[in-house]
């Protein structure tokens, strides 16, 4: 069998050529590490990868399907980890000389998730530095010349490439959206809490999130089925029914959706490019977009954000900054040197405010199925020594709000010019509906 192509496989669609007996997950795995071997060198995806491992994982699993054992929705498709994500049999070194040789005693809980509904864990993805500011080896599959983005950069990069069909990341800013953007994926983070993040690098509890990475929005919902729950050891899970991300993604909305175009405030800092393509793509949806204006409680997001997170990276990243700050970059030691320097006033008046934003946005999903809004300024900018800015991505992960990249334009040079659709918190499901119908719509038109 020419196995070439399978590396560009849907993960919906291996998962069912596996369990249909089409393929295995041996020859889906080896097909993923010959490509490796093809583009690794250019785009420096991966900070650990075993191949044999991985292939030994895929064997065992189809060994399971020969015996008739129940098989699990990613049963045999290999999955990129952010390398801030607890593996127990892989290293988990964040980024960071700090961490070198850090091999954890257990999964996080998403990992351990992915193991239960049959994915292959491929290896670990290249993070930037703890997760924060300072680029990693990843080079952008598009131009090498210009940022992926950050921090979940491999994962980006590794699902564009064809390397993995799934990836996981994390954000806290815009570590997600962001890199999605420039890389030309999927790229979606769901609400605060949904996700458990036990076993996962801690920045800020208020903040981080896991996200998924994927060329189709079947396969985000996909993963996203399996990564929802609640764990103990994450405060901000909470016991509730399962959602059943592919069942309603896969739904005809039963209206056309209403979209509220989003400017925000950094407007003026969006490039040319990405102003025109927005005023085309609302001239496209006709009155199915209105401009909407941001209530004034939203302004200050950015502010406030800033504080919550380098407070509580100071608090979470006080060992790092105590034993070893002369390692760490210059960047992530001014982003810690500032938390430490905020009062308790500063930092309970910032997360005071969470409620009070995120009640003034709710108040529009009355109205519209989902804001539209860019993921990023423009296209991924050149060079290799900054990630990007997060700006557009800020308000909403502030208020723990589910947000989706959508790879549909391309700006100038040919690189990917990000369009962010962003939900209210727990309608997860219906924002991938809604996005799908945008991407039946908008995107067909402009392939």
């Amino acid at each position: 069998m020419d196995v070439s192509h399978l590396s560009w496989l849907s993960a919906t669609d291996a998962a069912r050529a596996i369990r249909d007996g089409a393929i295995s997950s041996e020859e889906l795995v080896e097909a993923c590490l010959s490509r490796i071997r093809d583009v690794e060198e250019a785009v420096q995806a991966w900070t650990f990868l075993d191949p044999e491992h991985a292939l030994k994982q895929a064997r065992a699993l189809d060994a399971q399907r020969r015996e008739g054992r129940a098989l699990g929705a990613l049963h045999g498709v290999p999955v990129g980890i952010k390398d801030i994500i607890d593996t127990e049999d892989m290293p988990t070194e964040d980024g960071t000389v700090l961490h070198a040789g850090r091999t954890p005693d257990r999964d996080a809980a998403v990992v351990a998730m992915l193991r239960a509904a049959g994915a292959v864990i491929m290896g670990k993805t290249v993070t930037t530095e703890l997760a924060t500011f300072a680029p990693g080896k990843t080079r952008n599959p598009c131009n090498p010349g210009h940022t992926p983005g950050g921090s979940s950069s491999g994962s980006a990069a590794a699902v564009a490439v064809g390397m993995v069909p799934l990836a996981l990341g994390s954000q806290t800013n815009g570590s997600v959206i962001r890199p999605a953007a420039y890389c030309g994926v999927f790229g979606f983070k769901p609400t605060h809490g949904l996700v458990p993040r036990n076993g996962v690098l801690k920045l800020s509890r208020t903040l981080d999130h896991i996200g998924v990475f994927a060329r189709t929005i079947e396969d985000i919902a996909l993963a996203s089925e399996q990564l929802v729950g609640c764990d103990e050891r994450d405060p901000d899970t909470r016991p509730r029914a399962r959602i059943p991300f592919v069942a309603v993604t896969a739904e005809e909305p039963p209206l056309p959706p209403t979209i509220g175009f989003v400017k925000t405030p950094l407007w003026e800092s969006a490039t040319e490019e990405t102003r025109e393509a927005f005023a085309e793509v609302a001239e496209h949806l006709g009155d199915r977009v209105e401009e909407v204006v941001l209530p004034e409680s939203a302004l200050r997001a950015l502010e406030w954000h800033r504080t919550i997170m380098e407070a509580e990276m100071a608090a979470n990243l006080a060992a790092e900054y105590e034993k070893g700050r002369d390692r760490l970059s210059e960047s992530l030691r001014a982003q810690l040197e500032r938390g430490r320097g905020y009062s308790a006033l500063e930092y309970q008046a910032a997360l005071g405010r969470i409620p009070q934003v995120t009640e003034g946005l709710r108040e529009l999903f009355d109205q519209y199925d989902a804001l539209l809004t860019p993921s990023a300024a423009g296209t991924a900018p050149p060079g290799l020594g900054s990630t990007g800015d997060p700006a557009f991505c800020t308000i909403w992960t502030y208020c723990g709000m589910p947000a989706l990249n959508l790879p549909l334009m391309r700006g100038a040079g040919g690189l990917p010019l990000g369009m962010q659709l962003v939900g209210p918190r727990y309608g997860d499901a219906r924002l991938l509906r809604t996005a799908r119908w945008l991407v039946n719509g908008v995107g067909s038109d402009r392939s």
